[in-house]
């Protein structure tokens, strides 16, 4: 178990993140997406929570993050604030939340941190950086994000490693110093060639944090339910560490079972009028 510190010394920040970082440890960052959720990951001691857009295939049942609006994410934001005391907490900015003008991204944004996030996810590179810049002058922290970006799949054609050949490795390493630049705290880099990864930590000068980017990056990040075996069929770069579809279907199976055979409720589920406290606990 991560030790939790933070919790006795206040609410995570980025600068705060950042002196971890520099102090050797990688930093752990796990996409989250409702009160519960978000409660586990911070008593897990991660450093920093995501409320992710892949909620729209991760919970809603969409085909991707396309169909999630900015209201989802300001709702989702608000659940998962609730339940983090410790942790940094990021929001995703969904699809045309930031892109149709400078303007509108600020009150996106805004809304995000209205929401209790503490700084704001978006995707792309140098065509973003005057929009970074002017957020972060407007007092917004950004995370960037590079490689493979959900919200272009129909331009990039699907989940497919970036950064391949040449002319791939020279773009996503000027797309990366452009967001940093610009003043980006730190850049995710989705399925990019491990060595291009660790080349990009190397050279950019703000954390990267790895998912399907090889163990060179600064930090990783994964989403709970690939974690936690609830996803149904996980990435290739993700890892499960329990089989919590199988665990949590035989729970209810059991729930069933009880209730089909007479052995749920029993007296100690039942009110009697007597014993139990106005708030429906036993006292």
């Amino acid at each position: 178990m991560a030790e939790r510190t933070e919790a006795r010394h206040g609410r995570a920040t980025v600068p705060t993140v950042l002196r971890r970082l520099a102090e050797g440890a990688p930093l752990v960052v796990v996409t989250a997406y409702d009160f519960p959720t978000g409660r586990i990951c911070d008593q897990a001691g991660v450093d920093v929570v995501l409320v992710g857009d892949s909620l729209g295939n991760v919970v809603l049942g969409q085909a991707g993050t396309l169909t999630v609006s900015l209201a989802d994410m300001v709702r989702h934001t608000e659940a998962v604030a609730r339940g983090v005391s410790r942790a940094l907490l990021v929001a995703d900015m969904p699809f045309l939340s930031y892109q149709p003008s400078i303007a509108e991204a600020v009150q996106s944004a805004g809304r995000l941190l209205q929401a209790g996030a503490q700084s704001v996810k978006l995707e792309g590179g140098s065509f973003w950086a005057p929009t970074i810049r002017h957020l972060v002058a407007s007092g917004i922290p950004i995370m960037a994000h590079l490689g493979y970006t959900p919200q272009s799949i129909h331009r990039m054609g699907g989940p497919h490693v970036q950064g391949i050949g040449a002319d791939g490795r020279a773009r996503l390493l000027e797309d990366a110093q452009a967001v940093a630049e610009a003043g980006a705290w730190s850049v995710v880099l989705e399925m990019v060639p491990g060595p291009l990864a660790e080349e990009v930590t190397q050279v950019v000068g703000i954390p990267t944090i790895g998912i399907g980017a090889g163990p060179g990056c600064s930090g990783q990040v994964l989403v709970l339910h690939d974690i936690l075996g609830l996803s149904g069929r996980a990435p290739r770069f993700a890892k499960q560490y329990i089989d919590g579809e199988r665990l949590l279907t035989d729970a209810v199976a059991s729930y069933a079972d009880d209730v089909r055979n007479g052995r749920f409720p029993g007296p100690e589920h039942t009110h009697d009028g007597q014993s139990w406290g106005r708030g429906g606990a036993p006292v």
